[in-house]
């Protein structure tokens, strides 16, 4: 059978939960009337200078938050920024005082605000399109404890720009609520996120938990033919390799560019609207590349590409990760979000006792020769408490670092690191 050609299949969640000290009894939310079912976020109020700004934070924390992962694991990475962005966005909505401080230095977008919250729900409008060529979806959940009351303002305010869909669960039958929210994971990443939460991340003191999924499947403009395809060495480090499938396009056009010690190449998916881009040190030293990364130089290269005949061969690759986010969003700035006592969440519910006890981000990646596929979810818990005559060879036989951009909005959805494409 004919290989599906996916490049990327990312998949994350992020789960906030909060915990309750105390033995203060709290009143059963009464069910409400069924909404009527709104496809589109609320986008009033958003303007083209408020989506570029909202872009620009995104990809300035793609970056920072890539600093952090990279330099505390070792091999492939692999995440997905906006769905972790997305995920905090929703917990900093209902921060107050200096947790809200913090999470706004950390993510830069003002709060409640109704030029950002109707940025977020056109950045949302945008993204769920499917075209020609490619499929991507993104969803937001929210999953309140039965017995607890939130504020309606700060409810309303993710269902109507976030579309968030409102979820009840008993969190003392921690089981069968991991197992409610992780079909909901496996559903909007098309079975590629599976088993996210565990059911003792989960427990009677549980009060929220927030997710977000992203779906990503796209085909290459330019297929790799899988006739091409051969092994061959990939170089580890100076003294060790291992074998690998590598794909090879031969006299085609590319978007190139290069600097002294980079090569940059942007590999368009169908339809035009999502590109790859890679970024590879002209040397086996990775740290060339990662030294780079930010969202001036990539300005840069992109506004540098031009098209060029260049001789293409990437390694087929595909893996999975999965992250625990506490101790990488504390290094960033945000502190206060995960102390209990300290942390400060009263735009939820009007009270000081919720904090987030964990937040997770789970994806997944392939890439071959027709194409990508992509997901991530991130769940956050929440508990009380000059042009040569010859073609240009773009050959990534050693580390390289790549990410999936939105064209139109710049906004970095996918990113990672490939260290060792047989792993």
């Amino acid at each position: 059978m004919k290989n599906l050609g996916t490049i990327a299949l990312i998949v994350s969640c992020l789960i906030i939960v909060a915990a309750i000290f105390s033995l203060t009894s709290f009143t059963k939310i009464e069910p409400e009337p069924n909404p009527i079912t709104v496809k589109l976020a609320d986008e009033s109020n958003y303007t083209v200078e408020s989506l570029s700004t909202l872009i620009d934070a995104l990809n300035d924390f793609s970056f920072e938050f890539y600093d952090q992962i990279g330099t505390s694991e070792d091999g492939n990475v692999f995440f997905s920024p906006y769905s972790i962005f997305v995920a905090l966005s929703m917990a900093y909505e209902g921060a107050a005082g200096n947790t809200s401080t913090e999470m706004q230095n950390v993510l830069n977008v003002l709060q409640n605000d109704s030029v950002t919250l109707g940025t977020f729900g056109r950045l949302y409008n945008l993204l769920n399109q499917n075209q020609d060529g490619y499929t991507i979806s993104t969803a937001n959940a929210f999953w309140a404890h039965q017995d607890y009351t939130f504020l309606q303002e700060y409810l309303n305010l993710l269902e109507n720009f976030y579309m968030a869909e409102a979820n009840e669960l008993d969190f003392a039958k921690n089981v069968e609520a991991a197992e409610t929210i992780n079909n909901w994971i496996e559903e909007q990443t098309n079975d590629k996120i599976k088993d996210m939460i565990s059911p003792s991340s989960l427990s009677d003191y549980t009060k929220l938990v927030l997710t977000n999924a992203i779906y990503f499947k796209g085909m290459w403009a330019i297929p790799f033919d899988p006739d091409n395809t051969y092994e061959t060495d990939f170089e580890l480090t100076s003294d060790e390799t291992t074998q690998v499938d590598m794909m090879s396009d031969i006299d085609n056009d590319y978007n190139y560019t290069e600097t002294d010690d980079l090569q940059i190449i942007e590999l368009q998916y169908a339809g035009d609207d999502l590109s790859m881009i890679i970024v590879l040190p002209k040397e086996n030293n990775i740290t060339i590349a990662e030294s780079a990364l930010n969202s001036g130089n990539l300005a840069i290269w992109i506004n540098s590409l031009m098209g060029d005949e260049v001789d293409v061969e990437i390694p087929k690759f595909k893996f999975e990760k999965k992250y625990s986010l506490n101790d990488l969003l504390r290094n960033m700035g945000i502190i206060d979000a995960f102390v209990p006592d300290i942390a400060d969440f009263s735009k939820m519910d009007g009270t000081n006792i919720l904090f987030i006890s964990e937040a997770i981000h789970q994806s997944f990646v392939e890439v071959n020769e027709e194409g990508t596929e992509a997901a991530a979810a991130t769940a956050i818990i929440m508990e009380a408490t000059a042009i040569p005559e010859e073609p240009k060879r773009f050959i990534a036989d050693h580390p390289f670092v790549f990410l999936i951009q939105h064209k139109e909005t710049g906004a970095i959805l996918f990113m990672g690191r490939v260290m060792n494409p047989a792993e």
